[in-house]
């Protein structure tokens, strides 16, 4: 049975094994990954996906701030493991990601994807219009989505991150 949860720092090494198989070493020269970099996930916003104690996916937020000031999260890497794939795990950790987020209050995601994919959570280039990323980026794979209205209101700019800096014995879990 599949099963969404926390991550925990026990899943740290199968979570950085499945980033390994579905990014490869690429994933280290995305520019999204510059806003991720010595930090830690926006706090309870690091999902994964097990499955008989396995992890077979994983979804986590980062916080991050506009050029212009308002506050975001930024999706990503979203992952699932290739047997695992075309189920739903995806999806799953997407909305309860987002779920998540609305929750404990946040009032926008902002995500790096493809817009067919992401466009049925709400996802969409309008509110991402203005807003840049530290690095070379395809502007029509810049979505965002407001979880409070009017939360990306006038955004523009060079997105920044903010959060959670990792102690020493924390390093490898971000």
């Amino acid at each position: 049975m599949i099963t969404l949860r926390q991550e925990r720092p026990a899943d740290v090494e199968a979570r950085e094994a499945l980033l390994d198989q579905a990014f490869g070493d690429t994933r280290y020269r995305k520019t999204s990954q510059r806003l991720r970099e010595s930090r830690l996930p926006a706090e309870g916003l690091s999902l994964i996906a097990v499955d008989g104690g396995r992890v077979i996916g994983t979804a986590r937020l980062w916080s991050v701030v506009c050029g212009t000031g308002q506050p975001a999260l930024l999706l990503g890497p979203v992952a699932v493991e290739s047997s695992c794939r075309n189920r739903g795990i995806g999806a799953a950790l997407v909305r309860r990601s987002l779920r998540e987020a609305r929750r404990l209050g946040h009032g926008a995601v902002i995500l790096v994807g493809d817009a067919p994919y992401y466009s049925r959570f709400g996802f969409a280039g309008e509110k991402a219009a203005g807003l840049k990323l530290p690095g070379p980026f395809e502007r029509h794979r810049l979505l965002a989505l407001e979880l409070t209205t009017g939360a990306l209101d006038g955004a523009g700019g060079l997105l920044r991150a903010t959060g959670r800096l990792p102690h020493k014995s924390q390093a490898r879990a971000a």
